[in-house]
């Protein structure tokens, strides 16, 4: 059984082939990000050199995915980015992204413990229910599978396409009990 408080240990062969320490088998960047997406940190080694290449990886893996079109960062904030670079910015940006994440990571849960929450007086309205279910699908659909409470933990249930129909019709019913209010 993996021990998931540790890093999952992957190492570069001198082929650029990533091998799961773990597992014993060889891994893909695809496979990497299904592990980060489930809350696994990761940590990748050069096996010849024992040089950390975890920021290469990371940062070619949100290249491949701006680049397929599923685009989270605005030009704007790339911009940025680049400029940090070149000025005295470079030494607080990474702190204040940091921080940034984290604030969304907080909210994040804070937001799904208020949708649990009871008792709640909105509960007595006809189709609370549905709609908090719809609320906290959302949430888990928008973060994309990051880990609600920071750090590593277990994965996220994603939103099945049954799920999102379901979600649907149970939005177009309240539309229809509200317009009829």
């Amino acid at each position: 059984m993996a021990d998931t408080d540790k890093p999952l240990l992957i190492k570069r062969y001198a082929s650029r082939r990533l091998y799961n320490t773990e597992t014993s088998d060889y891994v893909t960047l695809e496979d990497i990000a299904g592990f980060i997406r489930q809350g696994r940190e990761v940590q990748i080694v050069d096996l010849k050199t024992g040089d950390d290449l975890t920021r290469q990886y990371l940062l070619q893996i949100v290249a491949e995915h701006e680049s397929k079109g599923e685009s989270v960062l605005p030009v704007d904030v790339l911009t940025d980015l680049v400029r940090s670079y070149t000025s005295g910015m470079q030494s607080i940006v990474p702190q204040f992204l940091a921080t940034s994440f984290e604030m969304l990571r907080d909210s994040q849960s804070k937001m799904m413990e208020n949708l649990s929450a009871f008792p709640n007086p909105m509960a007595a309205v006809p189709g609370f229910e549905a709609m908090r279910k719809q609320q906290e699908a959302f949430l888990k659909s928008m973060m994309g599978g990051m880990p609600a409470w920071g750090g590593s933990g277990p994965a996220k249930e994603e939103t099945s396409s049954e799920d999102i129909a379901e979600i649907k019709k149970q939005l177009a019913e309240l539309q229809k009990k509200l317009s009829r209010l």
